[in-house]
């Protein structure tokens, strides 16, 4: 009687285990297949603008990347020819902290403006003018492009884009 309960017992865990792993054969399918459904980040520019510096070798730059694509991108570096260096940086607050990476959401976008999120170019080789074109090489992982080149002008320091 109790081997037969002990076989009985073994049998059922054995079920239960199957059963699981079954379970977790469908979720793992499921999932894997999600993910696949999803579309890779597709980007695109726009509203990008430098305010005329007030310093001559430090300015900001601010835009807006936007996201089409089903999958997260992150903005890693800039460079351009105006700079020695360019960092990324976001403001919370008062405080000002440079970061490696500023994601863009799946369907979704990143801004780059005042008060928040932006480019800071460091070491100018000259203080642009107003009016003047600048141009920025931006480096993203997980997009396609994985580089956009763009070109943005020089506003007037105390210029607000509407919206």
């Amino acid at each position: 009687m109790r081997r037969r309960a002990a076989l009985a017992g073994a049998l059922g865990g054995g079920a239960a285990v199957l059963v699981a792993a079954a379970a977790g054969l469908v979720l793992t399918h499921y999932t894997a297949g999600s993910a696949s459904a999803q579309t890779p980040a597709k980007l695109s520019v726009s509203g990008g603008y430098i305010p005329q510096p007030l310093l001559t070798d430090l300015a900001a730059a601010y835009f807006t990347v936007t996201n089409s694509g089903g999958s997260a991108a992150e903005l890693t570096s800039v460079s351009t020819p105006l700079a020695a260096h360019v960092t990324l940086h976001t403001t919370t607050g008062t405080t000002m902290e440079q970061v490696g990476a500023l994601t863009v959401p799946a369907h979704g976008r990143l801004t780059l403006g005042v008060g928040g999120n932006h480019l800071m170019l460091e070491n100018l080789d000259r203080k642009p003018r107003v009016g003047a074109k600048v141009t920025l090489t931006l480096r993203f992982t997980h997009a396609t492009p994985a580089t956009m080149t763009v070109t943005v002008p020089v506003r007037p320091t105390t210029y607000h884009p509407e919206g």
